[in-house]
């Protein structure tokens, strides 16, 4: 990311300044969730400026070039974008702002940065693209003498690519668009859609088991990884590039999802793809959600492996204004082999089309295609392009509706077939029970991000009226609430958001405790100073929850 698209993101919220809905487009939102949701009368909040951002005073000064204390770089470093983190600096709290960023341009450099961290008890906090959802990248730095951010994009090069074995060496700062502009010229693609996809890094993937646009085989960036290679406070690690290995326990899945808790990726092997030369795609609609879920559960187990297939609730597709039904998107691609035999994607979607349409779904739209230069960026008229338009622009309207007085936010899980039910049930009635009584109102809707043969992983989105100055209390009784369902009914507590800070009492929850002191040893052997990252996954010397008001367990 160039120094002038930094200037042009906003400072508090997500994504690019220009494109935070404006005061008419804010009015519009507040008509919407007034008329539709049935909300109260929504206060239009003065927007801040960087002038509002109140900070304190660096309390160290790394002894580097690569390193400033600018305020507007403080104040761009300070948070993720989750909804506390949006509600904070929208209101001009930028207390927990690093001390320094840092910008490495080579390993040499971020290797210095990290020993002198060490030696001076400087708390490192690598950001990626900053689009944490968790926590995962402010650190209050209490018991150290001050915090830095660590920022790599400066490494963002393609470094070499093996047409042969179809995989390419990439420096973890590239993201998204960085990679898949260089990868093109060799007529490859990494494949790999979050919906940060167009300011999260590479690097940040690894780190935090990113979820991608594939609902099924390629769910997560771990299945694209052949090697990784780290830099910790003690030195290199770096894992041998193999297509597969059964020698003992896999030092890949030891570091994937580390959080930068035992350093920070500087590249890895990945494997790409060429682009589909094919593609299908239909959406079926169902009166009842509940057939929808049976249609995406025989999907999944009937290995047709559809590289979407997104089943939303009716008040998902309201949300996203693609309709009023629930509705299953799907979607496959292939390349072309050249072999006659082989099975087309038509046929597989004409496969999945009957299974929904034996569990009643009604089919709206289908369509068959060959390749088209704007990949899965390209925007069409169809529901599954609407679909796609919403998933991308949604964040932005998180801006949006922070600056209305909503809260708004998402959690999700993944949990077993026969599981799924219950704790459906729980949550729609549990999470709207606590919106009703802190909040009196609320709204919660449902997708399937991705689905496996043994259960989905489904996502809810939550948004109810906020009182202003109580925003965070009131975000602070649902996300608990909705947390101690998912642990009370055997789902995990994130399937690709990641733990970071947020979800740390509940991951406790979910791991044996030997795992975890496991983790514990492996974070004293490559940093052995506890200066990286401290406070996410583990628990950490002077290591405090993000909210002073925590219980026993420390959730929030």
């Amino acid at each position: 990311m160039t120094d002038t698209d930094e200037q042009e993101l906003s400072f508090w919220g997500w994504g690019y300044s220009h494109k935070t809905p404006d005061e008419e487009e804010r009015r519009e939102l507040a008509e919407m969730v007034e008329t539709y949701l049935g909300f109260p009368e929504r206060p239009m909040l003065e927007t801040p400026t960087i002038e509002d951002a109140e900070m304190p005073e660096p309390s160290v000064e790394p002894p580097f070039e690569f390193c400033t204390t600018s305020r507007i770089e403080r104040a761009h470093h300070t948070y993720g974008k989750g909804y506390r983190d949006l509600v904070r600096g929208f209101h001009g709290d930028f207390s927990p702002a690093p001390d320094a960023v840092a910008r490495p341009e080579t390993e040499d450099e971020l290797g210095e940065l990290l020993r002198w961290a060490s030696n001076e008890n400087v708390a490192v906090v690598p950001f990626g693209g900053g689009t944490s959802v968790v926590g995962g990248v402010e650190c209050e730095g209490d018991g150290y003498a001050g915090v830095v951010s660590l920022d790599v994009r400066g490494l963002d090069e393609v470094l070499e690519v093996d047409p042969v074995s179809r995989s390419a060496r990439i420096q973890a700062g590239a993201t998204g668009p960085r990679l898949q502009e260089q990868l093109k010229e060799h007529d490859l693609q990494l494949r790999h859609y979050p919906q940060s996809y167009e300011f999260s890094t590479l690097g940040g993937w690894l780190a935090t088991h990113a979820g991608g646009h594939f609902a099924t085989v390629y769910t997560h960036i771990d299945d694209f990884v052949e090697s990784v290679r780290m830099v910790t406070p003690t030195g290199v690690v770096e894992t041998r590039r193999l297509p597969s290995s059964g020698a003992g326990p896999d030092p890949n899945a030891l570091l994937l999802g580390s959080e930068g808790a035992f350093g920070v990726f500087t590249e890895a092997w990945m494997r790409v793809q060429p682009r589909p030369e094919s593609r299908a795609k239909a959406t079926v609609a169902f009166d009842d959600f509940e057939a929808g879920v049976e249609a995406s559960r025989r999907i999944a187990q009937a290995r047709l492996y559809p590289a979407n297939c997104r089943l939303l609730d009716r008040k998902e597709a309201l949300l996203n204004q693609i309709g009023s039904n629930n509705l299953l998107v799907l979607g496959f691609e292939s390349v072309d082999t050249g072999t006659d035999a082989d099975r087309t994607v038509e046929d597989d979607l004409g496969r999945a089309v009957e299974i929904a349409e034996e569990e009643g779904g009604d089919v709206r739209e289908r369509s068959v295609s060959g390749d088209d230069d704007n990949g899965d960026e390209e925007r069409d008229d169809t529901t599954e392009g609407d679909w796609r338009q919403s998933f991308f622009d949604a964040p932005y309207m998180f801006n949006g509706l922070v600056s209305i007085g909503v809260l708004v936010d998402t959690f999700e899980t993944a949990v077993t077939w026969d599981g799924f039910y219950d704790l459906h049930d729980a949550v729609q009635t549990q999470v709207t029970e606590t919106m009703n009584d802190v909040c009196g109102d609320g709204f919660l809707s449902c997708r399937f991000t991705h689905v496996y043969e043994d259960g989905p992983a489904p996502y809810y989105t939550f948004l109810a009226p906020a009182e202003v100055g109580d925003e965070l209390e009131q975000w602070r009784a649902v996300k608990s609430t909705a947390s101690d369902v998912l642990e009370e009914h055997g789902a995990t507590i994130t399937h690709h958001h990641a733990v970071g800070r947020t979800h740390k009492p509940w991951y406790r929850e979910e791991t044996p405790e030997e795992f975890r002191d496991a983790l514990r040893a492996t974070k004293n052997v490559l940093d052995p100073a506890g200066v990286m990252n401290p406070g996410v996954l583990l628990e950490a010397d002077g290591d405090t929850n993000l909210d002073s008001d925590t219980d026993d367990d420390g959730k929030p």
